[in-house]
């Protein structure tokens, strides 16, 4: 294929996610994928770049979350489309994260930043909504391979559940790593109770998780995309 035609599919790969036109991602894909274009330029030069864009206009108010999620979700989907083409042990995610919000705690808007973040850097996330138990996090763990869990906990009176978490994990003898947020925690307090990684807020989200996967694989990730965390607003708290 001529570099002509490569880079008009990767714009449409792009625009896909700009407009979350999962129709045009699909048709899209197959192109890049028919034209033998590489899963890592598929998702660095196509939907990477279109979910840079997102990020800028979600930065400057321009959308809000459901459109932040919408593009996410058309990013996951074309993992999705690909995943099945290659070696079993040679997927296209980077990790397997689980995110919740802690029991007792049914705030969830910051959590599905975080979510769509992750998803749009690469990463499989279980997302297992609000009032989640510590043993509903690792039995969603070990059903899904997970690397890395986050809970959420945005009231001073649900915090202690993240405490209750590390220890239930080291009980059952879980190796996942364990990452928390919400505005009442803080790294002294995740420190404290032996948690993995704290997130201040949405916009550190991709980094953390970034880290703690290179540390735990100790190699570089298969698909860097550009790091959309510096587009999100500091005070949008993590809700992981």
């Amino acid at each position: 294929m001529s570099v002509s035609g490569e880079q008009r599919i990767l714009r449409n790969l792009r625009k896909s996610v700009e407009t979350w036109n999962f129709q045009l991602m699909e048709k899209s894909v197959d192109e890049a994928l028919k034209a033998g274009i590489p899963a890592q330029t598929i998702m660095t030069e196509g939907l990477g770049k279109g979910m840079e864009s997102i990020g800028e206009l979600f930065d400057q108010a321009k959308i809000y979350l459901p459109q932040v999620v919408a593009a996410s979700r058309t990013v996951e989907g074309a993992l999705k489309r690909i995943e099945p083409l290659l070696d079993n042990d040679d997927g296209v995610y980077n990790g397997t994260i689980v995110m919740g919000s802690v029991q007792g705690d049914i705030h969830e808007i910051g959590k599905a930043v975080c979510c769509a973040m992750l998803r749009g850097a690469g990463y499989k996330v279980v997302d297992l909504g609000a009032d989640v138990s510590p043993d509903r996090f690792l039995e969603a763990a070990k059903e899904h391979s997970a690397d890395i869990v986050g809970g959420s906990a945005l009231m001073t009176t649900t915090l202690p559940m993240q405490q209750r978490m590390v220890k239930a994990a080291s009980d059952s003898g879980s190796g996942v790593m364990m990452i928390f947020g919400g505005a009442p925690c803080s790294q002294e307090w995740v420190d404290k109770i032996g948690g993995d990684g704290y997130s201040a807020s949405g916009a550190e989200i991709v980094a953390l998780v970034d880290g703690l996967m290179e540390r735990r694989r100790g190699t570089v990730r298969r698909f860097h995309f550009v790091d959309i965390s510096i587009f999100f607003y500091r005070s949008c708290r993590m809700e992981v």
